[in-house]
């Protein structure tokens, strides 16, 4: 397959960091991010026994969730978890639990075992710092992503680590204890209105690689000016900005 023409940093500004930058039409990228994430976790199984793939929701990744679904490898030694969720329910809509079960958790990939950031499946759910303490041992006993499939909101945000939230010296924190952290609902989008958790900055940078899709006009363009500040006011700057973790930055033409 062709990959677009493309005219993209190879090095960010202030950075010692190299982004990969892959850039493919629109009707194909799906397909080939799919293909390159089973083929690390083939890999990962290969070489530990077994893999682990973390990955993000909101609406953007279930056609790359279905597309994971069909990918041919040993799902059974696959387990799977998220970079944030929602509190909500496991089989409410807005749940990001809900959307792996959905999409990705079907066909051959319904032999992978789903470790949910919230499992309470009916209301009311403890409170959002319980949840997030529960998240945080859990992920702490899954260790490091060995694919982490991250995502950002047309603010810059990445998981849950929204600018200005309350937490975010605690979030962005590279020698932080925390691996997962609560977030208020009062620093999220109106639409999805919800406390959450999230993993922090270190905890996701643990992964063996980052892939970060990216589409559509308004996300560009906040991508390259986060990829120029060196303020780093931006969430994903911080993923960007850095020298921990292997980041591949997927674009779609």
């Amino acid at each position: 397959m062709d990959r677009a023409s493309m005219d993209l940093p190879t090095k960010l500004p202030g950075s010692g960091a190299r982004p990969v930058w892959e850039q493919w039409p629109a009707d194909q990228i799906t397909g080939a991010l799919a293909r390159d994430v089973a083929e690390r976790l083939r890999q990962a199984i290969a070489q530990r026994g077994q893999a682990h793939l973390c990955v993000s929701g909101g609406k953007s990744p279930a056609a790359l969730m279905s597309a994971l679904s069909g990918q041919s490898l040993d799902w059974s030694r696959v387990q799977i978890s998220l970079a944030d969720e929602r509190c909500v329910p496991t089989d409410h809509p807005d749940s990001n639990a809900a959307l792996v079960r959905q999409h990705l958790l079907q066909g051959l990939a319904a032999q992978a075992r789903f470790v949910p950031m919230v499992a309470q499946e009916a209301e009311p759910l403890p409170p959002v710092q319980v949840l997030a303490d529960q998240a945080d041992r859990a992920l702490r006993a899954l260790g490091p992503a060995d694919v982490l499939i991250l995502g950002m909101g047309a603010d810059g945000h990445t998981a849950s680590i929204f600018p200005g939230m309350v937490q975010w010296a605690q979030a962005i924190d590279l020698n932080g204890s925390r691996a997962c952290l609560p977030v208020q609902a009062d620093c999220v989008p109106a639409q999805v209105p919800y406390d959450r958790v999230t993993q922090t900055l270190a905890q996701l940078l643990k992964a063996r690689h980052i892939a970060l899709p990216i589409s559509g006009a308004d996300k560009i363009d906040v991508l390259q000016r986060a990829c120029g500040t060196a303020e780093l006011i931006y969430p994903i700057s911080h993923v960007l900005h850095q020298t921990q973790a292997p980041v591949a930055v997927w674009m779609s033409s």
